[in-house]
């Protein structure tokens, strides 16, 4: 099959226009046209349906589409590691994780990976949904279980644990709960039951539910459920990754906590010698181990 075809097929798919696709190509519309039903007579297939408001993939276009999306991601991830220069990191390192550990872990730390390399361009997506690596979706994983792919290198970061939070001023008015049926008489704020969570939180928020907690507030997310504590709203089950950048925070019954929950850095293993990947991958490692430092240095004091 005709590469050349396939790359103006795919443009033309992309944009749902001959014409948007002839100028990201640099193409007349008449050429792109040809090249076009030249690829369909080759197949014996149509691969679009023709509307006055655009082109539409029929279902064997979607099917060549899925096909050259693949390769055009492939091509992508050889075209980031030729760039890799030897002595410099460069370029563009995307990077998926939760919204929670996103937002109140990640992104707080990320001026110094950009003081020490400052022509990279992190861009950072945060969602529950685990992105597919191999498939290019993404560059670098945090997650907060171990990856199941098996062609993908993992790294374990640290583990981590769900515990109950309020403010000093939450308290103040409110009280402290010394035991669980305490809770009774606070508001319980924690992810909802139904959003993507590690399994961990989501046991240790049903066993609390059945403390007959009469009002709650559930976020989809970790960032909602702080911002909500912090606006002393009730006792929030958050992880305790948190209490480092919140030290006001007050851990309400310290003897509850969710079982550990792994957290794990994953890249493909095609991206093994990629300097933007072992930039992050190190920057990472030497925040989690200086954040460890400070646990232990706290504990013994």
């Amino acid at each position: 099959m005709d590469w050349d075809k396939l790359r103006i097929f795919h443009a033309v798919a992309e944009k749902g226009s001959l014409t948007h696709a002839g100028d990201v190509l640099h193409l007349s519309q008449s050429a792109v046209s040809r090249q076009i039903r030249a690829l369909e007579e080759s197949l014996a297939v149509t691969l679009f349906h023709r509307h006055a408001r655009g082109l539409i993939l029929t279902e064997q276009g979607e099917l060549l589409f899925d096909a050259t999306q693949a390769m055009v991601k492939r091509l992508d991830a050889t075209a980031a590691r030729i760039r890799d220069s030897e002595d410099e990191v460069f370029g563009e390192l995307r990077v998926t994780t939760t919204t929670g550990f996103g937002t109140l872990w990640l992104a707080p730390r990320l001026a110094r990976l950009y003081e020490k390399y400052p022509a990279l361009k992190i861009d950072l997506m945060l969602e529950e949904r685990v992105l597919d690596l191999p498939m290019r979706e993404a560059d670098v994983a945090i997650r907060m279980k171990e990856p199941s792919q098996a062609d993908l290198i993992r790294k374990r970061l640290m583990n981590i644990q769900m515990r109950l939070y309020a403010t000093p001023e939450y308290i103040a008015v409110h009280g402290k709960p010394e035991v669980l049926d305490d809770l009774s008489a606070h508001r319980l704020i924690s992810q909802h039951a139904g959003t993507p969570q590690v399994a961990a939180g989501a046991v240790l928020v049903q066993d609390l539910m059945s403390h007959d907690i009469p009002s709650t507030l559930t976020v989809n997310n970790y960032f909602g459920v702080l911002q909500a504590v912090l606006n002393h709203l009730g006792v929030g089950v958050l992880p305790d990754y948190l209490t480092e950048d919140f030290p006001n925070l007050v851990r309400v019954l310290p003897d509850v906590q969710s079982a550990e929950v792994p957290v794990f850095l994953a890249y493909p293993e095609e991206l093994r010698h990629s300097k933007r990947v072992a930039a992050f991958r190190d920057f990472v490692t030497e925040e989690i181990m200086a954040y460890r430092r400070r646990q232990q240095d706290e504990a013994a004091a």
